[in-house]
């Protein structure tokens, strides 16, 4: 039986899987990622959706509206950080704890037939887990209206985002800080709040150069021309990596298959595989290969104090 319905489709992927299977063996390897998708499950049927199908080391579901799909989505990334902090118990497994949790999520019209589903929904909401970081939920403009003023605040727009396959832009929006959460870039080189927040970030490639404002955030690095900061280069993704301000920090994150490397001024060369890292002081970053590589994509970024800018009045005259 065909039916066609307005839904909302969540995907939920398990990055750090893959490397299970090289470090654990393939016995433990499968049993742990089968426990965790499986656990995934649950907050679906809690908050009244479907599995759909399961996909090796993530998940697709169906929703009747997005007031189930994002509470659902929520405590997905709270059972999975649950489970992540035991894995340092013992006896527990080892693999839990490198899991991290991508969910994209999008509304539309949805044909269920034949225990799957189609539709442009489907595919925007599988092709949103390209852009999502670790712990991120990615959600389009539509599910976005479907919650309440209280959940919409948690939420902040990355503007539109050129989805891989399709050619209209997409408006996406990403979860903000997480219930009781600690910001890592906020504590990643220290207590940020004693020392003065950085106001901007300089980004320069070729002969463009841009200055950011942390209220511009979110930055988008890439080849798409729709991306806020375009490198065109044929190394590059179209929505390569992403900048965020954080906890008063400018926070790069990987959104590639080919990886983005960070060279601080300090000579120390930063590696990103779908992770994230504070920016801090000055450097380049190398988009698809590291920028010791000869002919690497690099751009190269400051980060801003605008007070120190400014010209300094003498003590005497003031």
């Amino acid at each position: 039986m065909t039916r066609i319905s307005d839904r909302t489709v969540l995907f939920a992927d398990l990055r750090g899987s893959t490397a299970l299977f090289e470090r654990l063996g393939n016995a433990e390897a499968t049993s742990v990622v089968t426990h965790c998708v499986n656990a995934l499950g649950g907050p679906v049927s809690g908050h009244h959706g479907s599995v759909v199908k399961t996909l090796g080391d993530g998940l697709m579901a169906v929703f009747d509206t997005p007031a189930d799909a994002v509470p659902a989505a929520m405590e997905m990334h709270d059972l999975l950080e649950g489970m992540v902090s035991r894995g340092s118990e013992r006896g527990a497994s080892s693999g839990l704890r490198g899991l991290k949790l991508q969910v994209g999520l999008a509304r539309g019209e949805v044909v269920e037939m034949a225990g799957d589903c189609y539709g442009d929904a489907v595919n925007v909401a599988a092709r949103l887990l390209d852009h999502a970081g670790d712990n991120e939920t990615l959600l389009t403009v539509d599910v976005l209206d479907g919650l309440s003023a209280d959940l919409r605040s948690r939420f902040r727009s990355l503007d539109r985002l050129v989805l891989r396959g399709r050619v209209e832009p997409v408006e996406v929006h990403v979860m903000g800080g997480r219930r009781g959460g600690i910001d890592p870039a906020a504590t990643q080189f220290g207590d940020v709040s004693s020392v003065l927040e950085p106001e901007g970030l300089r980004l320069m490639w070729g002969g463009l150069q841009r200055v950011f404002a942390s209220q511009q955030m979110p930055v988008v690095l890439g080849r798409s021309p729709q991306a806020t900061f375009c490198v065109d280069d044929a190394r590059v993704s179209r929505s390569h990596a992403r900048v965020d301000w954080h906890s008063g920090s400018f926070q790069l994150s990987d959104l590639s298959y080919n990886g983005t490397y960070v060279r601080f001024n300090d000579g120390e060369i930063v590696s990103l595989r779908r992770g994230g890292c504070t920016l801090h002081g000055s450097g380049t970053i190398g988009l698809g290969a590291s920028p010791s590589d000869p002919g690497s994509a690099c751009v190269s970024f400051d980060v801003l104090h605008f007070a120190d800018t400014q010209p300094q009045v003498p003590l005497e005259l003031r």
